[in-house]
């Protein structure tokens, strides 16, 4: 099972380091996989949730392309990384389910069960994950 910190969250939710680079990098060296949260402004990519706040570079995404799960945040992220096909991301705003661009069902919370899906904090309602590909989540220690 593919466990993935979500933000880089992995025993609760501090929202005070979500997106953070080194707290990304934390998870990772932890053994997972990590949905991040992505911006393009003018030409500059940014992570962060509710709105841009730690600049990156291009390289950045590129040495941790097989950990991370990218969300993309505005339509020029997802531009941006469509044109580049390097990078595992997706869209998604408040749908069942999206397909991430390496075609992963990537599945809103109490949407499960989802036949190789991912479940998304599924800890919320209790969903069913035996048939799942994987878990996302701010509790992803739980699941090791």
């Amino acid at each position: 099972m593919i466990l993935i910190s979500h933000r880089g969250n992995t025993n609760g939710k501090f929202e005070s380091y979500e997106n953070e680079p080194a707290y990304i990098d934390n998870a990772i060296s932890q053994g997972f996989d990590v949905e991040i949260d992505i911006w393009m402004i003018d030409g500059i990519l940014f992570l962060g949730h509710d709105k841009p706040q730690y600049g990156i570079n291009y390289s950045w995404l590129k040495e941790r392309k097989t950990k991370l799960w990218v969300h993309c945040k505005n339509i020029a992220a997802l531009e941006m990384l469509d044109e580049k096909l390097e990078i595992h991301y997706f869209w998604h705003q408040n749908d069942m389910a999206t397909l991430t661009s390496q075609g992963t069902i990537w599945a809103y919370p109490g949407k499960q069960p989802i036949k190789n899906s991912i479940a998304i904090m599924p800890e919320i309602y209790g969903d069913n994950i035996t048939q799942c590909l994987g878990i996302c989540s701010d509790y992803i220690e739980r699941y090791k």
